[in-house]
């Protein structure tokens, strides 16, 4: 086998999404032949060497696994938690025995839709920008936004120094005291959604995601996952 980049073997051993590879280099928690690296780039034959991640030996997964979760209020989207807080890897033990990760984040806050996998790859194409792969959202905000706030978000409003991309906002429901909206955006930044609607003085209530792209959450039972096959993998980019 050919050497390749570090962080593009942990992603396809399913270690974590090529991103979040390149930070556990970064935290020194790689090693190869008993030697920590850190250099992002780094090239690494693993049939000859030995790599190591947070102590344990790496094994390329040869089966590709793909899993959606409705993940419940008050689990961390993480393989381990230092705080010991419940982690959405043990939701989906009874359904594989492969070590998978979830597929970017959801808030300890938010539950609906999340990825599981072993494949690094699609991981890093749902996650990256230039795909724009869309994740839709329901949330209940406060308040009743104005026909021109909404208008405001849709095209883009500034952010902690940087604009939001274009979203798609629709009204399901409204009272004076609340209002239930489906939002859809392609970006990923941390609680995007909660900060955007908290800019405008209208804040998240409750949020819950309901896609990525053309793959819908449909019934799925909170807490319950289930394995996609390759058509329904086709719909996330959609």
């Amino acid at each position: 086998m050919a050497a390749e980049r570090l962080q593009k073997i942990l992603a396809q051993a399913g270690v974590a999404s090529r991103r979040a590879a390149e930070e556990l280099i970064r935290q020194g928690k790689v090693r190869v032949d008993g030697q920590v690296i850190t250099e992002l780039g780094t090239r690494v034959d693993p049939s000859r060497q030995t790599i190591c991640c947070e102590g344990k030996p790496l094994t390329l997964a040869e089966e590709k696994i793909y899993l959606l979760l409705n993940k419940p209020v008050g689990y961390v989207t993480t393989a381990s938690d230092p705080q010991g807080r419940p982690v959405v890897t043990t939701l989906v033990k009874h359904l594989t025995a492969l070590r998978v990760f979830p597929v970017g984040r959801l808030d300890l806050d938010t539950e609906g839709a999340l990825l599981l996998t072993n494949d690094g790859e699609l991981a890093q194409r749902i996650q990256h920008p230039s795909f724009e792969v869309r994740k839709s959202y329901e949330a209940v905000v406060a308040g009743q936004p104005a026909r021109d706030t909404i208008f405001r978000l849709e095209q883009g409003i500034e952010l902690e120094g940087r604009r939001t991309w274009p979203a798609r906002i629709r009204t399901l429901a409204s009272t004076k005291k609340e209002s239930r909206l489906e939002i859809t955006i392609h970006e990923g930044r941390k609680r995007q959604v909660r900060k955007m609607f908290a800019a405008v003085g209208h804040p998240v209530l409750r949020l819950k995601r309901i896609a990525y792209g053309g793959l819908l959450l449909g019934g799925l039972p909170t807490g319950q996952a289930r394995i996609l096959d390759p058509r329904e993998l086709a719909r996330i980019f959609g």
